[in-house]
């Protein structure tokens, strides 16, 4: 009984170590350059995409999930430098198909000396659609960055919630089989003799 209850434990201790892993909740200032989805890379070319709403937070800085509706500013740092002296522009959509979409803002293309392409865009809640492009085509071939504005993130409030709470209920679980062992009730009588 000793070692179904040690390995049990062992169980326990591993799955908890695996459940709250460190690593697992880095928020965007954490992650390194290819982990970061904020970065785009097409080809040999190189963008990288921030939204901010100071007005609600002033540090805060987001890509795909905007906690607010509001006036929102868009930066877009062109990391690579031969998108300097080409002309960029940026669209914002409402949706996620740009041809059935509502466009929200156009900031027509112009080359960017400092690398940096700024937009500034009011955000109500749902779904948008920011489309990065030269004067000739677009900068990304998939949908180029999905926001979304004001919703909750189920995956993430799954991960947040119910994965510690069927860690509790596990050890719950562990805990009531052991007191209604027979192996704890032998201790018991054997230490109140």
């Amino acid at each position: 009984m000793m070692r179904q209850m040690t390995g049990a434990g062992a169980t326990v201790l591993l799955l908890v170590a695996v459940l709250f892993e460190p690593g697992g909740a880095a928020a965007h200032g954490g992650v390194s350059g290819e982990d970061d989805p904020c970065l785009r890379r097409v080809g040999e070319r190189v963008v990288h995409f921030n939204a901010y709403q100071p007005q609600y937070e002033l540090r805060g800085q987001y890509c795909t999930d905007i906690p607010q509706a509001g006036d929102t500013f868009l930066v877009v740092d062109l990391v690579d430098l031969a998108l300097r002296s080409e002309p960029v522009g940026m669209r914002v959509v409402k949706g996620t198909n740009e041809a059935e979409g509502e466009l929200v803002s156009d900031i027509r293309p112009s080359t960017h000396p400092d690398g940096v392409l700024r937009g500034e865009v009011r955000l109500d809640e749902g779904l948008y659609t920011v489309i990065l492009a030269t004067e000739k085509q677009n900068l990304m071939k998939r949908p180029q960055y999905l926001l979304r504005v004001h919703m909750t993130d189920y995956q993430k409030l799954i991960r947040t919630v119910a994965i510690p709470l069927l860690g509790v209920l596990l050890v719950a679980w562990l805990g009531y089989k052991l007191i209604r062992s027979k192996w704890l009730r032998n201790w018991w009588a054997v230490l109140r003799s």
